[in-house]
C-alpha cells in the first residue's frame, strides 16, 4: 500500500483550545481535491456546538497549477489506484489514534474528503460514531472489515447533487449498490446542485448530527 507523510498537526484549525475539547464528541472535517483545512471550516459555525470540530489538511500537494492539496493523485493510472484512498485513511485513522482522546469521533467529508471519511470508516469500523459524506463516493473494491462493518451498519448521510459532473457515474452507481448493504444509510439528492454544498444540504447536516448527538448521548 502507498505511504503518505503523517497529518501535520499545525495546519489544523480547531473549534477551541485544549481546554474545552475534553469530554466532548469530535467532528473531523475532511477538504476535497485543490482546498485546504480553511475550506470546510467555514461550516463548522452552522454545526451543532456541542462537537469539538477539527479540520485537517490533505498531505499532498497536486501537481501545478492546481492550488491546494489533494488526499491521493487523480491523474492518470493513479486514479484508479484504490490503495491511494486507503493510504490516506490509514493516515487519518494514525493521527485519531495517536493524538485524540475524544469520546467519539466522527467523520464530514466533502468530495475526495468524503472518500477517504468512508474509507476509514471502512477500516475501522468500530472507531467512528457515523459519518456524513457530501459529493463523494464509496472506493470500489472490497476491504477486509467490509462485513464487519455491514453488520455494525454505522449511520452514514450521503448527500449530492443531480448536476454534479465531477464524480464519475459509475463511481456514483456503485456507492447507490454499496452503501445501503453496509451502513444505515440517510441523505438525499439535491435537484440542480453541482459539485457543491448548497444551504438546504447543510441544514440536513445538522439535523444528522443533532440526532447523531441525542445517539451519543
Amino acid at each position: 500500500m502507498a505511504e503518505l507523510p503523517p497529518l501535520d498537526p499545525s495546519a489544523m484549525l480547531w473549534s477551541g483550545p485544549p481546554g474545552e475539547r475534553a469530554g466532548r464528541p469530535l467532528l473531523v472535517l475532511l477538504h476535497g481535491y485543490g482546498a485546504d483545512e480553511g475550506d470546510l471550516f467555514a461550516l463548522a459555525a452552522h454545526l451543532p456546538s456541542a462537537f469539538t470540530v477539527c479540520a485537517v489538511r490533505a498531505p499532498l500537494t497536486p501537481p501545478f497549477p492546481s492550488p491546494g492539496y489533494s488526499w491521493y493523485p487523480i491523474e492518470g493510472l493513479e486514479s484508479r489506484d484504490a490503495t491511494h484512498v486507503t493510504a490516506a485513511a490509514s493516515a487519518l485513522l494514525e493521527w485519531i489514534e495517536t493524538e485524540t482522546d475524544a469520546p467519539a469521533v466522527g467523520l464530514l467529508g466533502f468530495s475526495q474528503g468524503a472518500a477517504v471519511a468512508l474509507q476509514a470508516l471502512r477500516l475501522a469500523p468500530e472507531r467512528f460514531a457515523f459519518v456524513v459524506d457530501l459529493s463523494g463516493y464509496a472506493t470500489p473494491g472490497p476491504l477486509p472489515l467490509d462485513d464487519d462493518l455491514a453488520r455494525r451498519r454505522p449511520p452514514v448521510f450521503w448527500g449530492r447533487g443531480t448536476n454534479d459532473d465531477v464524480i464519475p457515474p459509475f463511481l456514483v452507481a456503485h456507492t447507490v449498490e454499496w452503501l445501503p448493504a453496509h451502513v444505515d444509510l440517510s441523505g438525499r439528492v439535491y435537484p440542480g446542485l453541482t459539485h457543491s454544498v448548497s444551504e438546504q444540504e447543510l441544514t440536513d447536516v445538522r439535523v444528522f448530527l443533532e440526532k447523531q448527538l441525542e445517539h451519543l448521548a
